[in-house]
């Protein structure tokens, strides 16, 4: 592969992304946040947001390994939730997944950009998303 083609924000983010859970920053963070969201659906929806900058992958193992199946069994609707909200908050900002890293390098978007025209669209969508899954929930 020709060292062009490489995305290096994206390697940098991984990277970061990796060191933040080899020192257990990630796992304290999560603690925090349980500690100071009791409701798991809002924690869930925080959760997707801090995935727009913190990739969901280690995000959501560290959630994992926060709260076993005996507290929340695998069919429960917060797992459910913040499938949703870890995979569709990276859209938040340009940095927060892979695709959206793969079209600022190609075709040269400033992150300034898609923060003004992009992230409001999205956030809107995301936010629409919880709620409709909420609804769904209660029904």
């Amino acid at each position: 592969m020709d060292r062009k083609n490489i995305p290096l924000p994206f390697t940098g983010i991984l990277l970061a992304v990796s060191a933040l859970e080899s020192v257990g920053i990630l796992s304290e963070f999560s603690v925090f946040l349980s500690k100071y969201f009791t409701n798991v659906h809002s924690f869930a929806a925080i959760l997707g947001v801090f995935s727009a900058v913190i990739d969901n992958v280690p995000l959501v193992a560290g959630v994992i390994k926060m709260y076993p199946t005996n507290i929340y069994p695998t069919d429960h609707s917060f797992w459910e939730l913040l499938a949703f909200t870890a995979g569709t908050g990276g859209s938040l900002l340009v940095i927060g997944s892979a695709a959206g890293v793969a079209i600022m390098n190609s075709a040269k978007l400033d992150f300034f950009w898609y923060l003004k025209k992009i992230t409001p669209l999205a956030l809107i969508g995301y936010l629409c998303g919880i709620g409709a899954y909420l609804i769904q929930r209660l029904m």
